[in-house]
């Protein structure tokens, strides 16, 4: 399994900014509100990424060597593309509502206040939130680069073959 690349995070930010942009362009000219997620949204935003951040703690801990119970391979490897996933949604929601915040800027002074343009700073937060965690939780997965050979803190059933190179940020996915 690859890590995530900041590169398509980036893309995916900035092409979800364009769309939301336009979407928004559109939409206010012809007399639409902004297409912005609520505050129930940000709820969610903040739920999924402390479910990831509990599943990913618990990896962590038992990749650091405190292993009194069995760690299910199967779980980890999801606790690492809930991560992942995680991260690529949160630049989704992050390059949207940070594009509609910025065009619904400029018309502060004709209606502060505006729901919309607090809802859409609020979700940009919650997409930063959703990056961080990603990124934190996919490291917390990671085997030590020095664990080569799967005998050192990280080593044990189902955590790789001992084959990775153990080159990069880090080895093998715990």
């Amino acid at each position: 399994m690859s890590s995530i690349q900041y590169r398509w995070l980036a893309v995916v930010g900035l092409v979800a900014g364009v769309v939301g942009w336009a979407a928004n362009f559109f939409l206010s000219e012809n007399g639409y509100p902004a297409p912005v997620l609520g505050p129930v949204a940000l709820v969610a935003i903040i739920l999924v990424a402390g479910a990831t951040l509990f599943l990913g703690l618990r990896v962590r801990s038992w990749r650091n060597g405190r292993r009194d119970r069995e760690l299910d391979p199967l779980a980890a490897a999801r606790t690492v593309v809930l991560a992942q996933a995680l991260a690529y949604a949160g630049a989704l929601l992050l390059g949207w509502h940070a594009a509609i915040f910025l065009t619904q800027l400029p018309l502060w002074s004709l209606r502060p206040g505006h729901a919309g343009t607090w809802s859409s700073l609020a979700v940009s937060v919650g997409g930063i939130l959703m990056i961080a965690t990603g990124l934190t939780v996919e490291r917390f997965c990671k085997l030590p680069p020095d664990d080569k050979d799967g005998t050192g803190p990280g080593s044990g059933p189902g955590t790789g073959n001992g084959t990775g190179d153990g080159s990069g940020e880090g080895g093998e996915y715990a």
